[in-house]
């Protein structure tokens, strides 16, 4: 559309605006049949009726005029509004490829265990400090919760959690996982 039809849709709104009914429903005729083709245009793949998009573009200038600068040209407005009702409907349609299972169960990973012998535990909590191993040990062998910990190495929970929070550090270093 050439700058002189841009200044007809903005002559046609600024009259709506104040008033005239008439002018404003030849403004959402020429809007609405702009919208259309810029709405074909951008969808293409048919997923999303383009009549949808019209007819939330037109709800939302009718319901957002007010906000239109009187000086600024009107189609990039328009377009704009047009442009996020197109995202919108995207959105709410979602993007989702519904595969069944069994067709790529060969592809799929198997989980991996991975266990490590004492050796590697007792190889990782050698490099500790006494104090840190316990702890460390405690938690992450035995299963101790925090307070438990504490409680039985006679420490503060605060001070477990430093102790633990050093010596997983410390292993990390020692086996290049800064």
């Amino acid at each position: 559309m050439a700058s002189s039809d841009d200044s007809l849709l903005a002559e046609l709104l600024r009259s709506a605006i104040a008033g005239d009914e008439r002018d404003y429903a030849r403004f959402l005729e020429r809007t609405a049949a702009l919208v259309r083709g810029f709405a074909r245009r951008r969808i293409g793949d048919g997923a999303v009726d383009p009549e949808d998009i019209v007819q939330e573009t037109l709800l939302a200038i009718h319901l957002k005029r007010h906000t239109w600068i009187v000086d600024a040209p009107v189609l990039p407005w328009v377009y704009a509004i047009a442009r996020f009702k197109i995202v919108d409907a995207y959105r709410r349609r979602g993007r989702r490829v519904e595969i069944d299972v069994d067709e790529v169960a060969e592809t799929l990973a198997q989980p991996e265990t991975e266990r490590l012998s004492e050796r590697d535990i007792g190889r990782a909590l050698d490099g500790l400090a006494p104090g840190q191993r316990g702890v460390v040990s405690a938690i992450t062998v035995d299963g101790q919760s925090i307070g438990e910990t504490a409680r039985r190495l006679g420490m503060t929970e605060t001070a477990v959690r430093v102790a633990l929070h050093r010596g997983l550090a410390a292993i990390a270093r020692r086996f290049g996982r800064d």
